[in-house]
């Protein structure tokens, strides 16, 4: 909602103070909104090809939306949502996913963003958030080993293959679709 300037209800309550915080609670509204949006479409994804979602072999078609951070570090919190939501709901391992598979999202989304600033070209971000993301399904493969004693390093290969094959044919695509839908200007 957009208030008026020099609306009777707006100079009573402040004036420009008034339409400042409408403003700011309306961004908020957006965010929580849009980042609704990003876990349900992360789950309902995952769901779809939940046989290939989870395990030693695993292909989330759903991880593509990880490249999401790369145009916008304020969408990182519906892709986190949607793993987790995602790992309590339907995951065979419970809690132990919902903490490693989590952390795992958190710490590779928050690195990408955090390099956001120091690496200004999209293209070389979506690259390093692919590199990012498939060197940390070591949390995965350690999970799994820990879990159901599945060995280490075969695991870890597996697994990083696949997040690997997700991100990278999902990254151009992704670049593909924020030149017209301009992630980064969505809120």
């Amino acid at each position: 909602m957009t208030a008026v300037r020099n609306h009777p209800a707006t100079t009573k309550l402040g004036g420009e103070k008034m339409e400042n915080q409408l403003t700011k609670n309306h961004r908020k509204i957006t965010t929580l909104a849009i980042n609704g949006m990003v876990m349900a479409v992360y789950l309902a994804v995952t769901i779809m090809i939940k046989p290939l979602a989870s395990g030693a072999v695993q292909f989330r078609l759903s991880e593509s939306l990880n490249h999401l951070v790369v145009f916008n570090k304020k969408l990182m919190w519906g892709v986190l949502g949607g793993v987790v939501v995602y790992n309590i709901l339907f995951s065979e391992f419970g809690w132990l996913d919902v903490i490693f598979g989590g952390s795992q999202t958190f710490l590779s989304l928050g690195l990408t963003a955090l390099l956001a600033k120091y690496v200004p070209n999209i293209k070389i971000r979506l690259a390093l958030n692919t590199v990012i993301f498939t060197a940390s399904m070591a949390l995965i493969a350690w999970m799994l080993h820990i879990a159901i004693d599945l060995p280490f390093w075969a695991t870890y290969g597996t697994t990083a293959l696949g997040e690997f094959v997700v991100m990278a044919v999902s990254a151009p695509l992704m670049y593909y679709i924020d030149k017209h839908v301009h992630f980064a200007n969505r809120l």
